[in-house]
């Protein structure tokens, strides 16, 4: 074990995340959280491990020796500790990014997104499970992934968990508090997780990099202060700010509501990265300038406005006044209400990026109002297509990328072998599916690629029928007048 205990720390000093001067006291550090007393200091070790297979060796001793058991929580706390050794403070880390950001804004990007995949912050290995493929869709090409990334809760941590106090610290898995945190059965480990700060107008905020990414460096933005999520003029200003600091990154908000919203609304946060979304490219319908700004309708399922200008003071303005006349327009012959008995239904997914030397802010119409034929959303996932894709559509989706959940990788090899003449029984959730599929000779990635495809149409408040966008140009005039 010596040997890669000295590969490991030797390893980090190559790359400037170990101080030479700190070797020692780090080697040590790693002595205590391995629980090993002896060591055998040893030079010029020829070991050609990355950082990843060194952990798994580490991890597999401590279980022999009784360390730790084989729960995931244990194993995940240990990881993470042992990553931490050669993770440097968050002074350091916040100091060397910002320090590459004057040199260029991609170095500080790529230096900070190495780190976090080195340190194992970023799942690398369990993103690789994911199954993903495309669909060509009427609207361009669009991308499915089966998320199969993150680990299914260990039973014994399940047991463990019921029995224990109540915690409220760090408040969510977003808070700037998650820091180093060294992670409990019910809350993961963080010792090995670093934020970078910033300031957007006069609020203290926080980029970090996904665990489990859904896209090439997906990142986080998160408030310092705890607040719920809020999308307003102050949050398009934010998103056009963090393009202005990273140009080569896209930002978004998930909506501020249920529904139509991201999973974790009570803390304020936006997702960036570096990935052209099918969205991105999605067919652009000219109108009129809106408020002094180039303006545009997209051919995609849901119902975007696409704003351009060199200005993000003036894409600020545009973009602030289609959220107010949004907010409180109702069109009932397609559905659309602005309030229940004063419970708000409208709101926006807003998108900034920089491209062609112009900023762009993408504003997605979103609604909220169920009913009694469609009780989870009428602008969600109808019944007949929940079987695949039930939950939320929230900002990656509204962008063409489809997040399908893990229980579809066994349940869909079924229905393949169906349509391949085997003798299996379907889940009951995808027989009629299957039998359609069946009787149109088509294989199980173009129907789940069809399903999507109607799951984003289903989200769209004015479809892409002359009904549904006569009233999108209703909505237009509307924004004019105002």
């Amino acid at each position: 074990m010596d040997v890669y205990i000295n590969k490991f720390i030797k390893k980090a000093v190559q790359d400037n995340y170990i101080d030479r001067l700190d070797e020692v006291v780090q080697t040590n550090r790693l002595l205590h959280v391995l629980q090993k007393d002896a060591y055998e200091p040893m030079h010029d070790v020829l070991l050609d491990m990355s950082y990843q297979e060194l952990l798994d060796k580490f991890v597999e001793d401590a279980i022999k020796r009784g360390v730790i058991d084989t729960s995931l929580a244990q194993k995940e706390q240990l990881e993470a500790e042992i990553m931490s050794v050669i993770t440097p403070l968050p002074s350091v880390v916040n100091h060397v990014f910002w320090d590459k950001y004057m040199q260029s804004k991609e170095l500080a990007t790529r230096y900070f997104f190495q780190l976090s995949q080195d340190n194992d912050y970023i799942k690398t290995r369990a993103i690789q499970k994911n199954i993903s493929f495309s669909h060509d869709s009427r609207y361009g090409t669009l991308e499915i992934t089966i998320n199969l990334s993150k680990p299914e809760k260990d039973p014994k941590d399940i047991a463990k968990a019921r029995q224990m106090t109540q915690v409220t610290y760090p408040e969510s898995q977003l808070t700037m508090t998650n820091e180093g945190y060294y992670g409990r059965i019910n809350h993961p480990a963080r010792s090995n997780h670093r934020i970078i700060r910033l300031c957007l107008g006069e609020d203290k905020w926080g980029f970090q990099y996904s665990p489990y990414a859904y896209f090439n460096e997906h990142s986080i933005f998160l408030s310092q202060e705890v607040r719920p999520m809020n999308v307003n003029k102050t949050c398009l200003a934010n998103l056009l700010h963090i393009v202005e600091i990273f140009p080569h990154y896209f930002v978004g908000s998930n909506a501020g509501l249920p529904i139509v919203g991201g999973s974790i609304l009570s803390h304020d946060h936006y997702q960036a990265g570096r990935h052209e979304f099918p969205m991105d490219n999605a067919r652009e319908i000219p109108i009129e300038e809106i408020k002094g700004v180039k303006a545009s309708l997209l051919h995609w399922p849901l119902s975007v406005i696409r704003l351009k200008d060199v200005s993000i003071d003036k894409l600020i303005d545009a973009g602030g006044h289609i959220l107010s006349v949004w907010k409180a327009y109702s069109d009932e012959t397609v559905d659309i209400k602005a309030s229940t008995n004063g419970v708000p239904h409208n709101t926006v997914t807003p998108i900034a990026r920089y491209k062609n030397n112009m900023y762009e802010l993408d504003i997605v119409l979103r609604n909220n109002r169920t009913s009694s034929e469609y009780p989870d959303g009428i602008f969600h996932p109808h019944p007949d297509v929940q079987h695949i894709k039930k939950e939320n559509i929230g900002l990656i989706e509204v962008m063409g990328l489809a997040i399908l959940p893990p229980r579809l990788k066994e349940e869909l090899k079924v229905v393949q072998d169906y349509l391949d003449g085997k003798d299996v029984c379907v889940n009951p959730i995808h027989t009629d599916w299957a039998m359609l599929l069946k009787d149109k000779g088509i294989s199980v990635e173009q129907g789940v690629g069809q399903v999507f495809e109607r799951v984003l149409e289903d989200a769209g408040v004015f479809k892409q029928t002359v009904v549904g966008q006569e009233a999108f140009y209703r909505f237009i005039e509307e924004i004019r007048r105002s």
